[in-house]
C-alpha cells in the first residue's frame, strides 16, 4: 500500500472511531490503539505534506494560531427565541399559532442547552465554517478551535445536501468542567466560575492547541439552507445524526400542548440528572412548511417558544440605589448589592426599572432583598424580607433632577419612566447617541467602540455623531491606547460608513421607538429623509405598523433646530439619507393598496422572496385572511380552512405564475 493509501485508510478509520466514541459513546478499540493510530498518521502527514487535508483527525490536536477572528454575515440569520414561564404563556403561543396555520400541529421538544451558540456550515460534507452567533446577523469565524471538538464531524456520512448550515450549542459537560477547576486549584490559579461562560470563551483562544486540551462538545439541533431534502424538524434531527452530528436522543415529537407539558414536567425535575446544563424546554411547530407560513417577528420565529425553567434565587443585602442616564434621557434606578453567586456567576448588580417598581416592592437602601435572573440573564429583584428591616428605614424618594446634568426631570402621563429632557448637553445621552450610531446593526463603523466614543467626547473632539465625518488621524493618535494603526481603522471605517444604506441610517439615528424594522417601513415608505421630515402626524399614522406613539416621536425628533443641523451635515458628509437608485429600480407601486396572504409551497420563488417581491412592489404580506385580504397567493398543500375561508369572503386566489405576471 502506498502513502497516500495509507493515509486515506488511517483517515477512515480514525473518523469511525471517533464518530463511535464521541457521538455515539459506543468506542470499539482502546484510547491506546486510536492514539497510535493518530500518531501513526502524523508521521505520514508529516512526510508527505502533498496529501494536506484540512479535515483530517489530525487537526483535532490543534496547533493553528488565530491572531483576529474575523466578522462573518451568516447566510441564514441566527434569530432569538421568545421566552414563556407558564401553561398559560404556551397555550397563549398555541392559540396564535391555530389562527395561522391550518390543520393539526405537531411540536418537535427539545432541551434548551446552556453553551455558546455557532452554526456549522458544510459543503460537500466537508466542514468549511464556523461561526458564533454573535449580534445574530453577523458572528466571528472559530473554524480552527471548532475543528478540535472531537464531537464536530469534519466529514460527513450518508445523503447529506451539497451544502448546509447546521445550528447547535458549544457545551462544557459538568465533569470535564470541574476536572479542569481541580487543575486549576492545583496550580494555584482562580477557578472557573460556570461551564457556559468557560466554553464560550474557550472559542476566542488565540492557539487551537489549548481548545483540544478541553473537553467541549456540541449539541445540534438545527439545519438550515435553500432547499433541505426534510419536511420536518424531527425529521431533520434524525437525518443529522445519520449524518454524524452528535443530537441527544431526549427530543420528542408531541401532537398536543398537554403533552409538550408532560415533557416539561418532566425534565423540570430530571434535568439535574444530565451531564451538562440545560435551562428550559424549547418547543418548535415539526412541520417546515407551517414553520414557513407563521415567519417571524423582527426578533425571533413565530413558531418556537423557549420554556424556561424557574429562575434560581439568592437573598442578598441592597447597599445602595443609583441612577443611569441612557440615550434617550430615560433614568434607570439601579440596585447596588453585596455580591452574591447566582446561577454560576456573582452578581452585584440589579435594575429597579422605575418609580413605580420601587414604590410597588417598597425596596430601600439597607433591606435584604431576593434576586433572582429574570429568564436567567439580566438579574431582578423579586421581593423584600421585611422581617429583617432596620426598624429607623426610611422610603426610598427617587430623584427629581438629573445625576448627570443636574436638570429638573420629567415623567410624561402614561409613561412608567422619568427623562431628563437635557439632550444636547447631557453627557450620558451624548455619548449614547453616538454609541448607538456606530453600532453594528447601525453604521457598523469598524475600529470604533464604545470606549473609545466616550473618549473622544470627553476630550472634546465630537459632540455629536456628524462630528465624527471630520475627524482626522492626527486628532485621534494622542488619545489613551491609540497606536497609529488603531487611528487609522477608525478612520477608514468612519470612511466606509458612508456607504451604509438609508434604512440603517434611519435606524442609527436614534430616533425614540424607531427600531430595525420601523426603520426600514419608514425608508421603504418615504424613500428619503427629506421626504420623511417634510411629513405629518396625520400621513405617518396611515403608514403600515405605525401608531399615534411612533407617529409623535418621529415629528417632534425633526422639529428639533439642532437635529435639522446634525441631519444637513450628514448630507454634506455624503451619508446615504435616500434608497439608493438600485434598490429603487427593483422597486415598483404596483400592488399598492393590496394586501396578500401567502399559503403552500412554491416553486420558482421561495416563500421569503414571495413575501420580499410584494412589499418591493408597494403589497402588504399578511399572516391571516380577513376581509381585508385583496389575495391569497396559493402554492401546493395550501390548506383546506384558510381555502374555504377566502372563497367565503370572495377573495380571489391566484397561483405563483399569476402572481408573478401580476407584477413583471
Amino acid at each position: 500500500m502506498n502513502p497516500e493509501e495509507q493515509i486515506k485508510q488511517l483517515r477512515e478509520e480514525l473518523r469511525e472511531h471517533n464518530y463511535k466514541y464521541y457521538v455515539l459513546d459506543e468506542p470499539t478499540i482502546s484510547d491506546y490503539e486510536f492514539d497510535q493510530k493518530l500518531k501513526q498518521l502524523q508521521e505520514l502527514e508529516a512526510a508527505h505534506p502533498q496529501f494536506f487535508d484540512p479535515n483530517s483527525p489530525t487537526v483535532r490536536v490543534g496547533g493553528e494560531v488565530t491572531k483576529n477572528f474575523n466578522t462573518v454575515t451568516h447566510e441564514f440569520r441566527m434569530y432569538s427565541l421568545d421566552n414563556s414561564y407558564s401553561k398559560e404563556d404556551l397555550l397563549d403561543w398555541e392559540k396564535r399559532i391555530q389562527k395561522m396555520v391550518d390543520g393539526p400541529v405537531q411540536y418537535t421538544c427539545e432541551l434548551k442547552y446552556d453553551g455558546a451558540s455557532m452554526s456549522l456550515t458544510y459543503e460537500n460534507g466537508m466542514l468549511v465554517s464556523a461561526v458564533t452567533r454573535g449580534d445574530g446577523f453577523q458572528g466571528d469565524e472559530v473554524t480552527a478551535n471548532v475543528r478540535t471538538i472531537k464531537s464536530v464531524p469534519l466529514q460527513l456520512k450518508g445523503d447529506y445536501p451539497e451544502k448546509f448550515s447546521i445550528r447547535g450549542e458549544i457545551i462544557l459537560p459538568f465533569e470535564g468542567f470541574e476536572k479542569m477547576n481541580l487543575e486549576r486549584i492545583d496550580i494555584g490559579e482562580e477557578p472557573y466560575r460556570n461551564p457556559r461562560n468557560t466554553a464560550s470563551g474557550s472559542l476566542k483562544l488565540q492557539d487551537s492547541s489549548e481548545v483540544a486540551r478541553r473537553p467541549l462538545e456540541c449539541l445540534l439541533y438545527s439545519l438550515k439552507a435553500n432547499r433541505l431534502p426534510i419536511k420536518t424538524q424531527f425529521e431533520g434531527l434524525q437525518k443529522a445524526r445519520e449524518w454524524g452530528f452528535k443530537v441527544p436522543q431526549v427530543a420528542r415529537l408531541c401532537d398536543s400542548m398537554d403533552e409538550v407539558l408532560e415533557f416539561i414536567n418532566y425534565w423540570d425535575i430530571h434535568r439535574h440528572d444530565m451531564p451538562y446544563e440545560t435551562d428550559g424546554v424549547v418547543i418548535k411547530v415539526n412541520s417546515l412548511q407551517q414553520q414557513e407560513e407563521l415567519g417571524y417577528t423582527a426578533k425571533a420565529p413565530r413558531w418556537a417558544m423557549a420554556y424556561k425553567f424557574k429562575a434560581e434565587s439568592a437573598a442578598t443585602v441592597l447597599h445602595k440605589i443609583t441612577y443611569q442616564v441612557g440615550r434617550t434621557g430615560a433614568i434607570t434606578p439601579v440596585a447596588n448589592l453585596e455580591p452574591v453567586e447566582l446561577a454560576g456567576t456573582i452578581v452585584k448588580r440589579a435594575s429597579l426599572h422605575n418609580a413605580d417598581q420601587i414604590a410597588k416592592l417598597d425596596v430601600r437602601e439597607g433591606d435584604t432583598v431576593f434576586v433572582e435572573k429574570g429568564g436567567e440573564i439580566i438579574p431582578k429583584i423579586t421581593a423584600v424580607d421585611l422581617s429583617a428591616r432596620d426598624a429607623n428605614s426610611e422610603p426610598t424618594r427617587y430623584i427629581t433632577h438629573c445625576p448627570e446634568c443636574d436638570t429638573a426631570l420629567e415623567r410624561k402621563e402614561g409613561e412608567a419612566q422619568h427623562y431628563c429632557p437635557n439632550a444636547e448637553g447631557c453627557p450620558p445621552q451624548i455619548i449614547g447617541r453616538i454609541q448607538h450610531y456606530i453600532s453594528r446593526k447601525a453604521m457598523d463603523i469598524e475600529g470604533l467602540g464604545g470606549e473609545t466614543v466616550a473618549l473622544l467626547v470627553n476630550n472634546g473632539l465630537i459632540h455629536n455623531y456628524a462630528d465624527l465625518y471630520e475627524l482626522t488621524a492626527e486628532q485621534v493618535i494622542p488619545l489613551e491606547r491609540m497606536a497609529e494603526k488603531s487611528a487609522e481603522n477608525l478612520i477608514n471605517g468612519i470612511e466606509a460608513s458612508r456607504q451604509i444604506p438609508f434604512e440603517r441610517v434611519l435606524f442609527a439615528l436614534g430616533i425614540r421607538y424607531v427600531g430595525e424594522t420601523v426603520a426600514k417601513k419608514l425608508a421603504r415608505h418615504f424613500k428619503s429623509i427629506d421626504a420623511l421630515m417634510a411629513t405629518s402626524e396625520e400621513v405617518l399614522v396611515g403608514v403600515e405598523e405605525i401608531g399615534e406613539r411612533i407617529a409623535q416621536s418621529v415629528i417632534q425628533f425633526f422639529a428639533s433646530e439642532e437635529n435639522k443641523e446634525t441631519i444637513q451635515r450628514l448630507k454634506e458628509y455624503g451619508v446615504q439619507l435616500e434608497i439608493s437608485a438600485d434598490i429603487l429600480a427593483n422597486q415598483t407601486d404596483k400592488l399598492q393598496g393590496n394586501t396578500f396572504v401567502v399559503s403552500g409551497v412554491f416553486t420558482s420563488v421561495s416563500r421569503t422572496e414571495l413575501k420580499k417581491l410584494i412589499e418591493d412592489n408597494g403589497g402588504k404580506v399578511s399572516g391571516s385572511i380577513s376581509g381585508k385580504t385583496s389575495y391569497v397567493v396559493a402554492g401546493e398543500n395550501m390548506g383546506p380552512s384558510k381555502k374555504t375561508k377566502a372563497e367565503s369572503l370572495g377573495i380571489s386566489i391566484i397561483s405563483e405564475e399569476e402572481f408573478l405576471a401580476m407584477i413583471s
